[in-house]
């Protein structure tokens, strides 16, 4: 017997939530999901989205979050260069939580969905946010879906206006409860990511980081020489900032500390 909360509401089952995948492989699927740092909201196409904005009010002049569940997926979709694809695997391999903005590799645009998504999840640059390591039940359905339906998913977080969820699904409020199909609820991941952490104290959100210049382009390789400029900018500090600023230093010889630097 499935052990739901509401119509709504369903329990992590701690592998692939089949009935998420199912979801957002079906025209306009909006689902909510937890990750290391809260709930978000997740979605597939231009119906989606469109959805997700109508439930969070959210402004659209900001990149779009893609989600990655792999390196693989991640270097099929995203402009890289060694510098930056590095910065990224160091942490793949410490399981961190990490978004950078970028611009679509050549040819990757065939990916999003031919239904008007390209003007919902990037900006006017072209650039999107690519984050990784965000969650094991998210990363789960992530993967799926592109592993096996070649799908991508968009995010953005699961907050009411002006207000963070708090670590948890009854923190969702009512808007984006009411707008989305599905919930998948695991508080207790959710608060084992942060356990020390209290509502005022803990990340409700991970760290960005800039690796485009004005235009959207990569900024340049560094190659080891000083004074490198444009370079990497930390534009927003979140879970695990103090070692991805160690990582940031280990890669790049100079980057920036801008915390609300966005876009």
């Amino acid at each position: 017997m499935k052990d739901t909360l509401s119509d709504k509401h369903i329990r992590w089952n701690g592998g692939v939530q089949t009935e998420a995948v199912d979801r957002l492989v079906q025209p306009g699927g909006c689902i909510v999901s937890p990750t290391k740092v809260g709930y978000i909201v997740m979605t597939s196409d231009a119906a989606g989205l469109e959805r997700k904005f109508s439930a969070k009010n959210r402004k659209r002049n900001k990149p779009g979050v893609v989600l990655c569940g792999s390196m693989d997926q991640l270097r099929a979709l995203a402009d890289l260069n060694d510098e930056i694809e590095a910065f990224y695997q160091s942490h793949w391999d410490k399981d961190i939580l990490l978004g950078c903005i970028l611009p679509w590799k050549d040819g990757a645009r065939t990916h999003i969905p031919d239904d008007g998504s390209d003007a919902l999840m990037m900006d006017g640059r072209g650039t999107s946010c690519f984050v990784i390591k965000f969650g094991t039940p998210s990363e789960n359905t992530v993967r799926t879906l592109w592993e096996e339906h070649g799908k991508l998913v968009f995010a953005s977080s699961a907050n009411p206006s002006g207000k963070g969820n708090r670590g948890l699904v009854e923190g969702i409020g009512e808007q984006i409860e009411a707008e989305v199909d599905m919930i998948i609820e695991a508080n207790d991941y959710v608060a084992s990511i942060q356990p020390d952490a209290d509502e005022k104290t803990r990340y409700e959100q991970g760290v960005m980081v800039s690796v485009v210049d004005a235009k959207g382009a990569l900024v340049p390789l560094q190659n080891g020489n000083r004074d490198v400029s444009p370079g990497p900018v930390l534009i927003r500090k979140g879970l695990a900032c103090t070692e991805i600023m160690e990582l940031m230093s280990e890669h790049f010889i100079s980057w920036d500390y801008r915390h609300g630097h966005y876009y």
